[in-house]
This record gives C-alpha cells, sequence and structure tokens, in this order.
C-alpha cells in the first residue's frame, strides 16, 4: 500500500469512529485500527527514505495556539510530537494587554511531521468537543477542573501512542533497508538527525518545570482519552502552521522550555 493510499484509508477509519452514529464500541475499533496504521505509516516511511536519501528531509514549523486554554493545547501537540518521533519546543510570549501568546516549535522528519499534524489535529477538535459535554461539579472551579481534564486526556492518548508505536517497531523487527540497516537502527538514526538539529537552534533550552493542577477532572479525561480517535484533517483551535528554520528541543517528559525568539 502506498503512502498516499495509506493515509487515504487513516482519514477514512477516523470518520468512521467520529461519526456520531457509530456506538463507542464501533469508534473505539476504528481509533485502534487507525493508531496502528499511523504507526505503520511511520516505520514504512523511515525505510523507504533510508532507501531514498533527501525523500524525507528533516523540516520544522511554528503552530500557534489560541486561548482558552493554550498551554494545555500547546502540552498536548508536544505529547504527540514526542511519541512520533518529533521534538517539540513550548514557545510564550508575554503580552501587555491580554493572555501570554503560547506556540510550539516542530522539529523532525517530513512524515513524523505529517503523522503529528494528522493527530493533532483529531484529537484537538475531539478533546475540545467532549470537554464542553464534560459537566463540571458545582463545587468546582472550572478552569482548574478542565486543565485538569486535559491533563488526563493527554496522559492517556500518550500511553495508547505509544504502545501503537512499540508494536509496529516489533512487528517490522525482521525488516531492513537496502544497505543492510535493520529497523531499529534506520529509526535511531533518523532520531540522531533530530536532535543534532534541535541542539543546533537550541543549544540553551531547558526544561519545563511541571505544573501543579488542581482540578478533579483527571480522572475523566483520562477515560475519554481511552476512547478518543486518533487523527483527522482540519486543524481547529490553532492558528495554521508556517515554515521556519528554526528547530525545537527535545521534551520525553513534557515539553522543553525554550526562548521565545
Amino acid at each position: 500500500m502506498s503512502q498516499t493510499h495509506m493515509l487515504a484509508k487513516i482519514r477514512k477509519l477516523l470518520a468512521k469512529a467520529e461519526d456520531p452514529a457509530a456506538s463507542p464500541e464501533e469508534s473505539e475499533t476504528y481509533t485502534a485500527k487507525a493508531a496502528q496504521l499511523i504507526a505503520d505509516y511511520g516505520i514504512d516511511a523511515a525505510l523507504l527514505s533510508a532507501d531514498d536519501p533527501g525523500s524525507d528531509r528533516v523540516a520544522d514549523r511554528v503552530v500557534g495556539l489560541d486561548a482558552p486554554y493554550a498551554r494545555d493545547k500547546a502540552q498536548l501537540l508536544c505529547d504527540i510530537a514526542n511519541r512520533l518521533r518529533c521534538q517539540a519546543v513550548l514557545r510564550t510570549r508575554p503580552v501587555a494587554q491580554g493572555p501570554t501568546e503560547h506556540s510550539v516549535h516542530l522539529f523532525g522528519h517530513e512524515s513524523d511531521l505529517t503523522r503529528t499534524d494528522l493527530l493533532f489535529t483529531s484529537l484537538l477538535m475531539q478533546s475540545t468537543h467532549r470537554l464542553a459535554q464534560t459537566p463540571v461539579p458545582p463545587w468546582e472551579h472550572k478552569a482548574a477542573f478542565r486543565r485538569s481534564w486535559q491533563a488526563g486526556f493527554r496522559m492517556s492518548v500518550s500511553r495508547r501512542l505509544a504502545e501503537a508505536e512499540s508494536r509496529a517497531q516489533t512487528q517490522a523487527t525482521g525488516r531492513t533497508s537496502h544497505d543492510g540497516r535493520s529497523t531499529g537502527l534506520v529509526l535511531a538514526d533518523r532520531s540522531s538527525e533530530v536532535a543534532q538539529a534541535l541542539r543546533d537552534a537550541y543549544p540553551t533550552a531547558g526544561r519545563a518545570r511541571a505544573r501543579s493542577l488542581s482540578g478533579s477532572g483527571m480522572r475523566e479525561g483520562y477515560l475519554a482519552g481511552e476512547v478518543a480517535d486518533l487523527g483527522g484533517t482540519r486543524l481547529r483551535g490553532c492558528r495554521t502552521p508556517i515554515a521556519s528554520t528554526e528547530a525545537a528541543p527535545p521534551g520525553t517528559a513534557g515539553p522543553p522550555r525554550g526562548a521565545t525568539p
């Protein structure tokens, strides 16, 4: 199956999963299949590029996130990017009058950036929709509850993506590139390319401080993430990604903090 056909199949599965007429069980089935195809797509793209150097170059893009909950949306994007072998830096810019502006600088191979866009698009839509339908307990502060809900959603999605990526890599253990490199070695080489580029662009970036969340919505958010659809076609709630020449530092356990350009 070509990469174009695989992406088309993924989008069809996700459209079925997002259909309001689908039962929770049907949606979960479509979601699981889509997640695995996305992981398989990443392996296929990596091996194809190993045989055709320059066909899947390291690239970057910046995504600006809009209020409300811009930082929570940014953290979701960072988590997805890290799971799909991209790197991300969370950037903030204070505004004299208005909320702090948040953006995420993504860096990775073009195929992995495509996967990240696909997943973030869908998950952002789903989390926004599900969160709007989740009642806030009368004794709870609305913003605190919703931030903790989104944290639980991110945790669940991150776990599911890690499992799908691990399965895809395990299933591809016997596959090699034309020059004899194993799948694991090809992926390691690609990660090294990304890491070197981000060090060149953000040599002094550090890791973000852990956030302290007081709301009680984490469990409900986690459960929502368990049945979330893992892809989509449009980006809502964030500005259109724009090309850039910068790189982004890693954030395996959370989005790193970089200096605002």
